[in-house]
């Protein structure tokens, strides 16, 4: 599974989601991989379930494509104030 191919994957389970994935910093494995993913669906829900979401999002590729997942989750407005 490639970069793209989790971005389309998260962003098409995700309300109104914005995903993007590369591969984590210092790793060598391709299946290591960091996402950064913006969404309303996350506005009010704590961190875990931000997270359970995107893990949801992705189904078994978690366990069978992706060994690693470093992810950083937003909300629209946290995500602006980011910048």
């Amino acid at each position: 599974m490639d970069l793209q191919d989790v971005e389309d994957r998260i962003e098409s389970e995700l309300e109104d989601a914005e995903a993007t994935v590369t591969h984590a910093r210092d790793e060598h494995d391709d299946d290591h991989l960091a996402a950064t993913v913006v969404s309303p669906t996350f506005e009010d829900c704590p961190l875990v379930q931000q997270h359970q979401q995107v893990y949801d999002a992705l189904g078994d590729h978690m366990t069978t494509d992706i060994h690693a997942l470093e992810l950083s989750t937003y909300t629209p407005e946290e995500y602006d104030e980011q910048q």
